[in-house]
């Protein structure tokens, strides 16, 4: 019995994957979650604090935007995850392979760091579409003379050259890498140790679909909880075309609304999080599982 065990846990671990699944699955989580991006973005840009909640404001857009206003910015938001998504999860997968090619202990420690490195690097590549897509998403919520009128990501990137500069596209950017490290690290990591821990608890090694829906929820907790502060400054920093420093907006945020700004738009941010944790890492293990069944012949 413990011999059929190992070979089935050695079996996934001996195959290469291709390192595109980690976009391809996030792009497919994209359709899923971009409503919820949109009315998260809505909610932590109004000015003196979110004074709609989640549903009032998903209303307010479908009211006076139609159904296709959910998904402004959808081609950034594909872009996002064809760079970030794609780069981040690469990282992490090719990271975790050395480190059971050397026979290190995957200890949640280590996978915190990995992901973290991971999020960090993938934000770099992700940024400059992780821009246009806050712009574009908050472009309908402005005055109509200070809206931007973006068509899609890439004429969102030749106006933010013309208008802006080369700066327009590394605005946020550390902020954005250290909230990508400390997101991934929560997300990623909590999700292989969850995994873990819920797989301990039904005494099984398979890879079940409950159990990589129970740890994606888990792991969207966690990280939609760590996350939500920086989270919030990014998108202030982002939706911005004026350069502002983070102790600025800091100490703006916490004067007008206290430490409440921490959490604004944690719900929305739930939701979104929550469907696109688990879309992605389910579509991810399905892309796995199909490229085994064409290598080996076995699931």
């Amino acid at each position: 019995m413990s011999s059929h065990v190992s070979q089935k846990e050695a079996r996934p671990a001996d195959i290469s994957y291709p390192r595109w699944f980690g976009g391809s699955a996030s792009c497919m989580a994209v359709l899923l979650s971009h409503p919820f991006d949109l009315i998260k973005v809505r909610m932590q840009t109004v000015q003196n604090g979110a004074k709609e909640g989640f549903i009032r404001t998903g209303l307010h857009i479908v009211q006076s935007e139609g159904t296709r206003g959910l998904y402004h910015g959808l081609s950034a938001g594909f872009m996002r995850s064809l760079t970030y998504g794609t780069s981040r999860i690469a990282l992490y997968e090719e990271l975790k392979m050395s480190a059971k090619k050397s026979d290190q202990p995957l200890t949640v420690p280590r996978l915190a760091i990995m992901a973290a490195v991971s999020g960090f690097a993938g934000a770099i590549f992700g940024t400059p579409s992780d821009i246009a897509n806050v712009r574009m998403q908050n472009d309908r919520s402005l005055a109509v003379q200070h809206r931007r009128n973006y068509k899609n990501v890439f004429d969102a990137w030749i106006q933010m050259k013309r208008h802006e500069g080369w700066r327009a596209f590394t605005q946020g950017l550390w902020t954005n890498c250290f909230r990508s490290g400390i997101m991934t690290a929560s997300q990623l990591a909590s999700y292989d140790s969850f995994k873990r821990l819920l797989q301990s608890v039904a005494k099984t090694n398979e890879e079940r679909p409950l159990i990589h829906f129970g740890a994606s929820v888990l792991a969207s907790l966690v990280a939609t909880s760590i996350s939500s502060p920086m989270d919030v400054i990014r998108t202030q920093l982002m939706s911005s075309s004026q350069k502002k420093s983070v102790l600025n907006i800091v100490r703006q945020l916490t004067r007008d609304e206290g430490f409440r700004w921490l959490f604004r738009g944690w719900t929305p941010s739930f939701i979104r999080l929550g469907p696109q944790t688990i879309a992605t890492l389910v579509a991810l293990e399905q892309h796995k599982r199909i490229y085994r069944l064409i290598k080996t012949g076995k699931d």
